[in-house]
């Protein structure tokens, strides 16, 4: 197992990663109460895995349906109710176990329930793993705006079991593999090029792979969290691809894309931003391309409005102002954060990423 440190302004906490990491959560004492949110599906594959290895036999879970539907305010609003009844105080201890949907309602209720208990995190995609359990950003949607009504708070763990990757389905399995893709960008060419030599054929069952990959890609997202909790700058960078990927979820009412697909969609077009605006090679900008693509196959953007996902970027959590606050790669390991893109050249990176024009 690999342990992490992450720090926060709420203390220190660990992500543990590998297999054997739930058996962690039975250090986590001095609780009234433990509750578990979680989804059918996923508890029926490991409900009996995830309660022998915590030693917390007997619980019933708290189940919500799997989807990005879940992620409301009213969903939040049957968590916390159900918390209620089952008498959970401000000494209770809410465990999210599943994938970006389970942990950021997981999350936004903790942090928001008699306001605030603490909450652990259990990931079970690699999306999850490798990026959003980590950093203590929580989320609701609110209509089809993405993650707008939130909260930072952090977890007291983070616990990765590796072995639960091995029930991922093709796709989803793939769309995590983006957001390690996009961590490999931001981290330089070391990890760039281990990636370069392990993503082509990997599978969810690949364990020791696997425990590895999201160790050295959850490292990245753990150092810029620990340096800006509240995206004051830095942390800012993590956003690579997403807010093309964003406009590009919206657009399609969540149903076309998984995440990490849209941000891949994301990463490609502002590679192709930034070889516009003259601030990336065409090496680099090839080797990207090269990396995302080898992960498998996107769903396809050629059915999709350009004015519609144009005009949806301004609307962008990150926009401030009226201005879009692009991330940009430069370099394998650099990129900058710069309002001043012409909207003519964002247009026609879409244009040639959609139409196939451009492929690096």
């Amino acid at each position: 197992m690999r342990r992490l440190q992450v720090k926060s302004s709420a203390g220190e906490y660990q992500v543990i990663v590998g297999r054997g990491a739930w058996r962690a959560l039975r250090q986590m004492k001095g609780y009234t109460s433990t509750f578990v949110l979680t989804e059918p599906g996923l508890w029926t594959k490991w409900g009996r895995k995830f309660l022998r290895d915590t030693g917390w036999q007997g619980m019933r879970p708290i189940l919500v349906p799997s989807g990005e539907s879940s992620k409301s305010l009213t969903m939040a609003g049957h968590v916390a109710s159900e918390l209620l009844d089952r008498g959970a105080d401000r000494r209770s201890l809410l465990v999210a176990l599943g994938g970006g949907v389970v942990g950021d309602l997981g999350g936004f209720v903790a942090s928001t329930y008699m306001r605030g208990i603490d909450y652990a995190q259990a990931p079970t995609t690699v999306l999850a793993q490798v990026d959003s359990s980590i950093g203590g950003k929580t989320a609701v949607n609110i209509h089809a705006m993405k993650n707008l009504v939130g909260t930072f708070y952090a977890p007291r763990v983070v616990v990765s079991e590796s072995e639960v990757l091995a029930s991922l389905p093709p796709r989803a399995f793939r769309s995590g593999l983006y957001e390690a893709v996009k961590h490999s960008i931001l981290s330089g060419p070391v990890l760039l090029k281990w990636l370069e030599g392990k993503i082509a054929g990997l599978k969810p069952g690949d364990t020791a792979v696997l425990e590895t990959l999201v160790a050295r890609a959850a490292a990245v997202k753990v150092d810029v969290v620990s340096r800006d909790e509240h995206e004051a700058a830095l942390r800012r960078v993590l956003n690579l691809g997403h807010t093309f990927g964003h406009a590009l979820e919206e657009a399609t009412g969540y149903r076309r894309f998984l995440h990490g697909e849209a941000v891949a969609w994301g990463m490609l077009m502002v590679t192709r931003l930034a070889e516009l605006s003259g601030v990336l090679d065409a090496a680099d900008g090839k080797r990207i391309v090269r990396l995302v693509r080898a992960v498998g196959p996107l769903p396809e953007l050629r059915s999709l409005k350009e004015e519609k996902v144009l005009g949806l970027l301004i609307r962008d959590k990150k926009a401030v102002g009226g201005k879009i606050h692009w991330v940009l790669p430069e370099a394998i390991g650099k990129v900058r954060v710069t309002p001043d893109v012409p909207d003519a050249i964002v247009a026609k990176a879409f244009h040639d990423v959609q139409r196939g024009v451009w492929n690096g």
